[in-house]
């Protein structure tokens, strides 16, 4: 068990949290909820013991062992893969070093077998012999192949490098696991797979994550921060959605009750306060007026953009056509032979573990990279409006928010340009701030305020969700569900693809692609049922021989 007891915590004069009293008990899994900047990654270092409070305590249950997921990628450069999963139970890792060096020694003493005797036992009670099968088995989970267990930390990518320090956050059982957005940068096999682990955990779990389906799927409960306190709800995430927005309706009727009731008893009073024989029971209304307390209902601190795409002019029948595209990149083939047409109605997710893939072929569609074979054509009707993964270069300028978007709108007003960034939350002194310092949610909201002034017919937006918090995930969720043009996006938010897209597109490990007219949830329906049909096929086979 881990508890907050009167916790405040004040950045200068501002109470991020004020007398925060939460428990969280084993078993369960918190969804730890909020909008940016109410403190969900705060909460946690101060839960973590990374951040001393101003006032209050964090109690953990003695004896304990508390894991969190490493938010630096470069930290363990220098080590193999399998060790960095082993650190996390730091104990058990501390004896293996302490075993390998005891042992390793040419002047072996009598003290140096008595001192490998009680770490030899120590290390069993740990269940130490298993340590790399459990590690192996966490990172094959989370899709990192056996040919890397024993690479160095500095040769992976990106996103092997999130997945191996989310098996080293999960690895050896612990008792509170503390995880930050451990979905962001997996692919969809992976995140199923995070699922089902956390589902079958059986310690205490909190949780920060803007994936909706994923909190629903984990949470046993959920906690809201909002105006620096936390709301324990039990349910997952949309059973607190559905309960906070009860709640509030309940106080504004209620609220609404009373203030008629205020209104009758003041008419009462006015009218015979001076009226002798009924000066009684004007006393008697007065008493009750003082007694009514109407709800304070504060408004809520989440803010959700408005987001609306709006072509400028409609799609004809002739939208795209993708004929033998192929592109090698570091002599991996990421594309093999490619070729699919677009239809004037076709919403397209694509998804699969190859990352590389999707964004290469988005670039080539948008003449931001040369295809080795192969050709693409979009139809005269077309207009593209493009979200790249990587937009570093978009904002390495010194440009403010307001003159940035006014260099991509057709119209040049800057009251024009203001209403879209409006839209988008950045109001008043916003529209001045450079884009060069602008946050990772920031900058997300300024490319899609850019796609809106563009008036184009066809999106493609590369993991658009990333550094989004849930309020503008939802927004752009209904955004696209709304648009009456071509999408093409590839995105790890599981509601956001099964609410978007009617056709799903996987480009497998080998650039080849699987192309299906359906639902995300049907796609992995029969996915699931074709891998049981291999599985059972093989023992068959198995067992004939």
């Amino acid at each position: 068990m881990i508890s907050a007891n009167n916790v405040t915590l004040r950045l200068g004069k501002k109470a991020l949290f004020e007398d925060v009293n939460i428990k969280f008990t084993e078993g369960n899994c918190y969804g730890l909820i909020g909008a940016n900047g109410a403190g969900k990654s705060t909460f946690l270092k101060i839960l973590s013991g990374k951040l001393e409070t101003t006032n209050g305590d964090v109690f953990i249950t003695p004896g304990q062992r508390m894991s969190v997921l490493e938010q630096d990628h470069f930290k363990y450069d220098e080590y193999p893969v399998m060790d960095v999963v082993i650190m996390g139970n730091e104990r058990l890792y501390q004896i293996m070093k302490e075993k390998d060096a005891i042992y390793a020694k040419e002047d072996f003493t009598d003290e140096d077998g008595i001192r490998a005797s009680e770490l030899e036992g120590e290390f069993a009670e740990m269940n130490g012999w298993e340590a790399e099968s459990d590690a192996a088995m966490l990172l094959n989970g989370l899709g990192i192949g056996t040919d890397l267990h024993y690479s160095v930390m500095n040769t992976l990518n990106g996103n092997e490098k999130v997945k191996v320090l989310l098996a080293r956050a999960l690895f050896g059982n612990p008792d509170i696991l503390l995880l930050d957005e451990p979905t962001n940068h997996l692919d969809l096999d992976a995140i199923a797979w995070l699922e089902d682990f956390l589902i079958d955990f059986e310690n205490t779990v909190i949780v920060v994550s803007h994936d909706r389906y994923f909190l629903n799927k984990v949470c046993t409960h959920i906690a809201d921060i909002d105006y620096g306190k936390i709301q324990l709800y039990a349910g997952n995430y949309d059973f607190w959605y559905e309960s906070s927005q009860l709640l509030i309706k309940q106080m504004k009727e209620a609220n609404k009750k009373k203030e008629e009731k205020i209104k009758e008893l003041q008419e009462f009073i006015s009218r015979f306060s001076a009226n002798a024989s009924k000066s009684k029971q004007a006393t008697s209304r007065k008493r009750a007026l003082e007694k009514i307390e109407l709800e304070e209902i504060k408004p809520s601190s989440r803010k959700y953009p408005y987001i609306d795409f709006r072509p400028d002019r409609e799609i004809g029948n002739e939208v795209l056509t993708v004929e033998g595209i192929s592109k090698t990149i570091d002599g991996v083939k990421v594309l093999d032979n490619i070729s699919f047409t677009v239809g004037h109605n076709d919403k397209i997710a694509f998804v699969g573990s190859n990352e590389l893939a999707k964004t290469t072929l988005f670039q080539i569609l948008m003449d931001e990279m040369e295809p080795d074979e192969g050709t693409y054509k979009w139809g005269v009707t077309t207009s593209q409006a493009y979200f790249p993964k990587d937009s570093t270069k978009e904002f390495d300028n010194d440009y403010t928010i307001v003159d940035w978007l006014t260099g991509y709108s057709p119209v040049k007003d800057v009251t024009y340009v203001r209403g879209f960034l409006g839209r988008m939350l950045f109001a008043g002194e916003d529209g001045v701030k450079k884009v060069n310092i602008l946050s990772g949610g920031e900058k997300v909201r300024c490319l899609l305020s850019k796609m809106m002034i563009s008036g184009a017919n066809c999106l493609i937006l590369d993991e658009p969700t990333n550094h989004l918090d849930m309020e503008s995930i939802t927004a752009l969720n209904n955004g696209m569900i709304k648009f009456p043009g071509i999408e093409l996006f590839a995105c790890h938010d599981h509601q956001f693809v099964q609410t978007t897209a009617n056709r799903i597109m996987e480009i497998l490990p080998n650039g080849q692609l699987i192309d299906k007219i359906t639902t995300y949830d049907e796609y992995l329906a029969n996915d699931e049922m074709a891998r049981k049909r291999t599985v059972y096929t093989s023992q068959n086979t198995e067992d004939d021989n």
